[in-house]
């Protein structure tokens, strides 16, 4: 069996035995979007991806595959999503294999802990969503719309809105930023040229590598500072009773989302290097970075 997982990051591939669940390969391609990634692209990066996991050929042996796809909900994208992974399969020489497509918030629900039917489910990775599933399928959604019109909050939201208020500071329409000094690091120079240039470098949502898990965090003593971004970054998936994560992972459970609780870290104090007084900040227990939340139960 093989199942993928396609993000607005990066394609996960997984192959396991039918019979047992044993994992005998795993692979990873780049973006995979299914509406905001060209067909072309999406075909090529979901072929690098089971290319990888069914190292040493045994497309042949593959019986079914289950993928999950951002932007893969019914309609255009699930179409697109169906189309790029039957001529992926077909060049991996799996063509023969039956396919089942889900949308992003499907898949994350499925994660999970239990086999719950129905419940809430949120994301929060380069792009952002909330959604109710009945009978394990999403079938109201809010926001998901995209890094051009929605997905407020998410990782992409959170780099645009970096660079962003680094800009206002630079020419004079905002206050001086902490996030200065990182922003210009990542983007190899603090100047209004090196910040736009590095934004239209790429395809938008590379800005994601902005967000704090990717290429900006905070030093030990509240110092904002870059790190160089880690291609398909992602957190790690931790399943956990009720809907209280770590920043940076997914949680899932079957409880009430229970409130956050006191703040992780106290607002940082001083100024930075520079750049003006940092800003204060307050993060719960159940707030982060990219993700997946899911809560099994009415909502």
């Amino acid at each position: 069996m093989v199942g993928i997982d396609a993000g607005g990051t990066r394609i996960r591939a997984r192959v396991a035995e039918a019979a047992d669940g044993t994992v005998r390969g795993e692979g990873a391609g780049g973006p995979g979007n299914a509406l905001s990634v060209a067909p072309a692209d999406l075909e090529r990066h979901l072929a690098d991806a089971l290319r990888e996991a069914l190292t040493g050929g045994g497309g042949a042996r593959v019986r079914s595959v289950v993928a999950g796809f951002a932007g893969g909900g019914e309609g255009t994208g699930r179409e697109r999503a169906r189309t790029a992974l039957a001529r992926a399969l077909r060049a991996v020489g799996a063509a023969s294999a039956p396919v089942v497509v889900y949308g992003d918030a499907d898949v994350a629900f499925a994660a999970g802990p239990g086999a719950p039917a129905d419940g809430l489910v949120l994301i929060a990775g380069t792009g952002a969503a909330a959604a109710r599933v009945e009978r394990r399928r999403a079938v109201r959604a809010a926001d998901g719309d995209g890094w051009l019109l929605g997905d407020a909050g998410s990782g992409f939201w959170l780099g645009r809105e970096a660079l962003r208020a680094v800009l206002r500071a630079l020419d004079g329409r905002g206050p001086r930023t902490a996030l200065a000094g990182p922003v210009g690091e990542v983007c190899g120079g603090l100047s209004k040229e090196a910040v736009v240039r590095y934004a239209y470098a790429g395809h938008p949502v590379r800005l994601a590598a902005l967000s704090p898990s990717g290429g900006l965090r905070r030093g030990r003593r509240g110092r904002a500072r870059a790190r160089a971004p880690r291609p398909g970054g992602r957190g790690t998936v931790r399943h956990g009773q009720g809907v209280g994560a770590g920043s940076g992972g997914a949680a899932g459970g079957h409880g009430r989302p229970r409130r956050s609780g006191r703040p992780a870290a106290r607002p940082a104090r001083g100024r930075g290097p520079g750049v003006g007084p940092r800003p204060r900040a307050r993060a719960g227990r159940g707030g982060g970075g990219g993700g997946a939340r899911a809560s099994g139960g009415a909502p």
